[in-house]
Formats: structure tokens, sequence, C-alpha cells
């Protein structure tokens, strides 16, 4: 019995979020460097995913909620 529906948009928003972490963290370690400014589009890019993810499985909801009626 799940607790709480799956929204696949959190999901996306969060490992891209993840990776911008690892990118720093990674360039705090001294493992490589990174840019100031590499984290930008990485976490527009992943938050504007997430959105349209959020959009999609919304609108696949939507539908198969019409369809069981």
């Amino acid at each position: 019995m799940l607790r709480h529906e799956f929204e696949p948009g959190k999901l996306v928003a969060g490992l891209f979020l993840i990776a911008a972490g690892v990118v720093y963290a990674g360039d705090a370690g001294g493992l490589w460097e990174t840019p100031w400014f590499a984290i930008v589009p990485l976490v527009v890019g992943g938050l504007c995913l997430a959105g349209a993810t959020a959009v999609v499985a919304r609108g696949m909801r939507r539908r198969g909620g019409a369809e069981s009626r």
C-alpha cells in the first residue's frame, strides 16, 4: 500500500539537483575544475525538464481517471 502518489517531476528535479551537488563536491575535493557558471544550465535545465515531466504525468493521470469511470 502506497502512502502517497508517485511524482516523477520531483524525482527528475531531485536527480538534477543531486548531480549539481556532485559537480560542486568534485570541484571542492579537487577532482576536477568546474567554472562557476557551469551549474546554471544544469539546474535550470533540470527544473524545466522536471516541470515538463510533471505536466505529462498529470495529463496521463487525468486521462486514466476519466477512462475508468
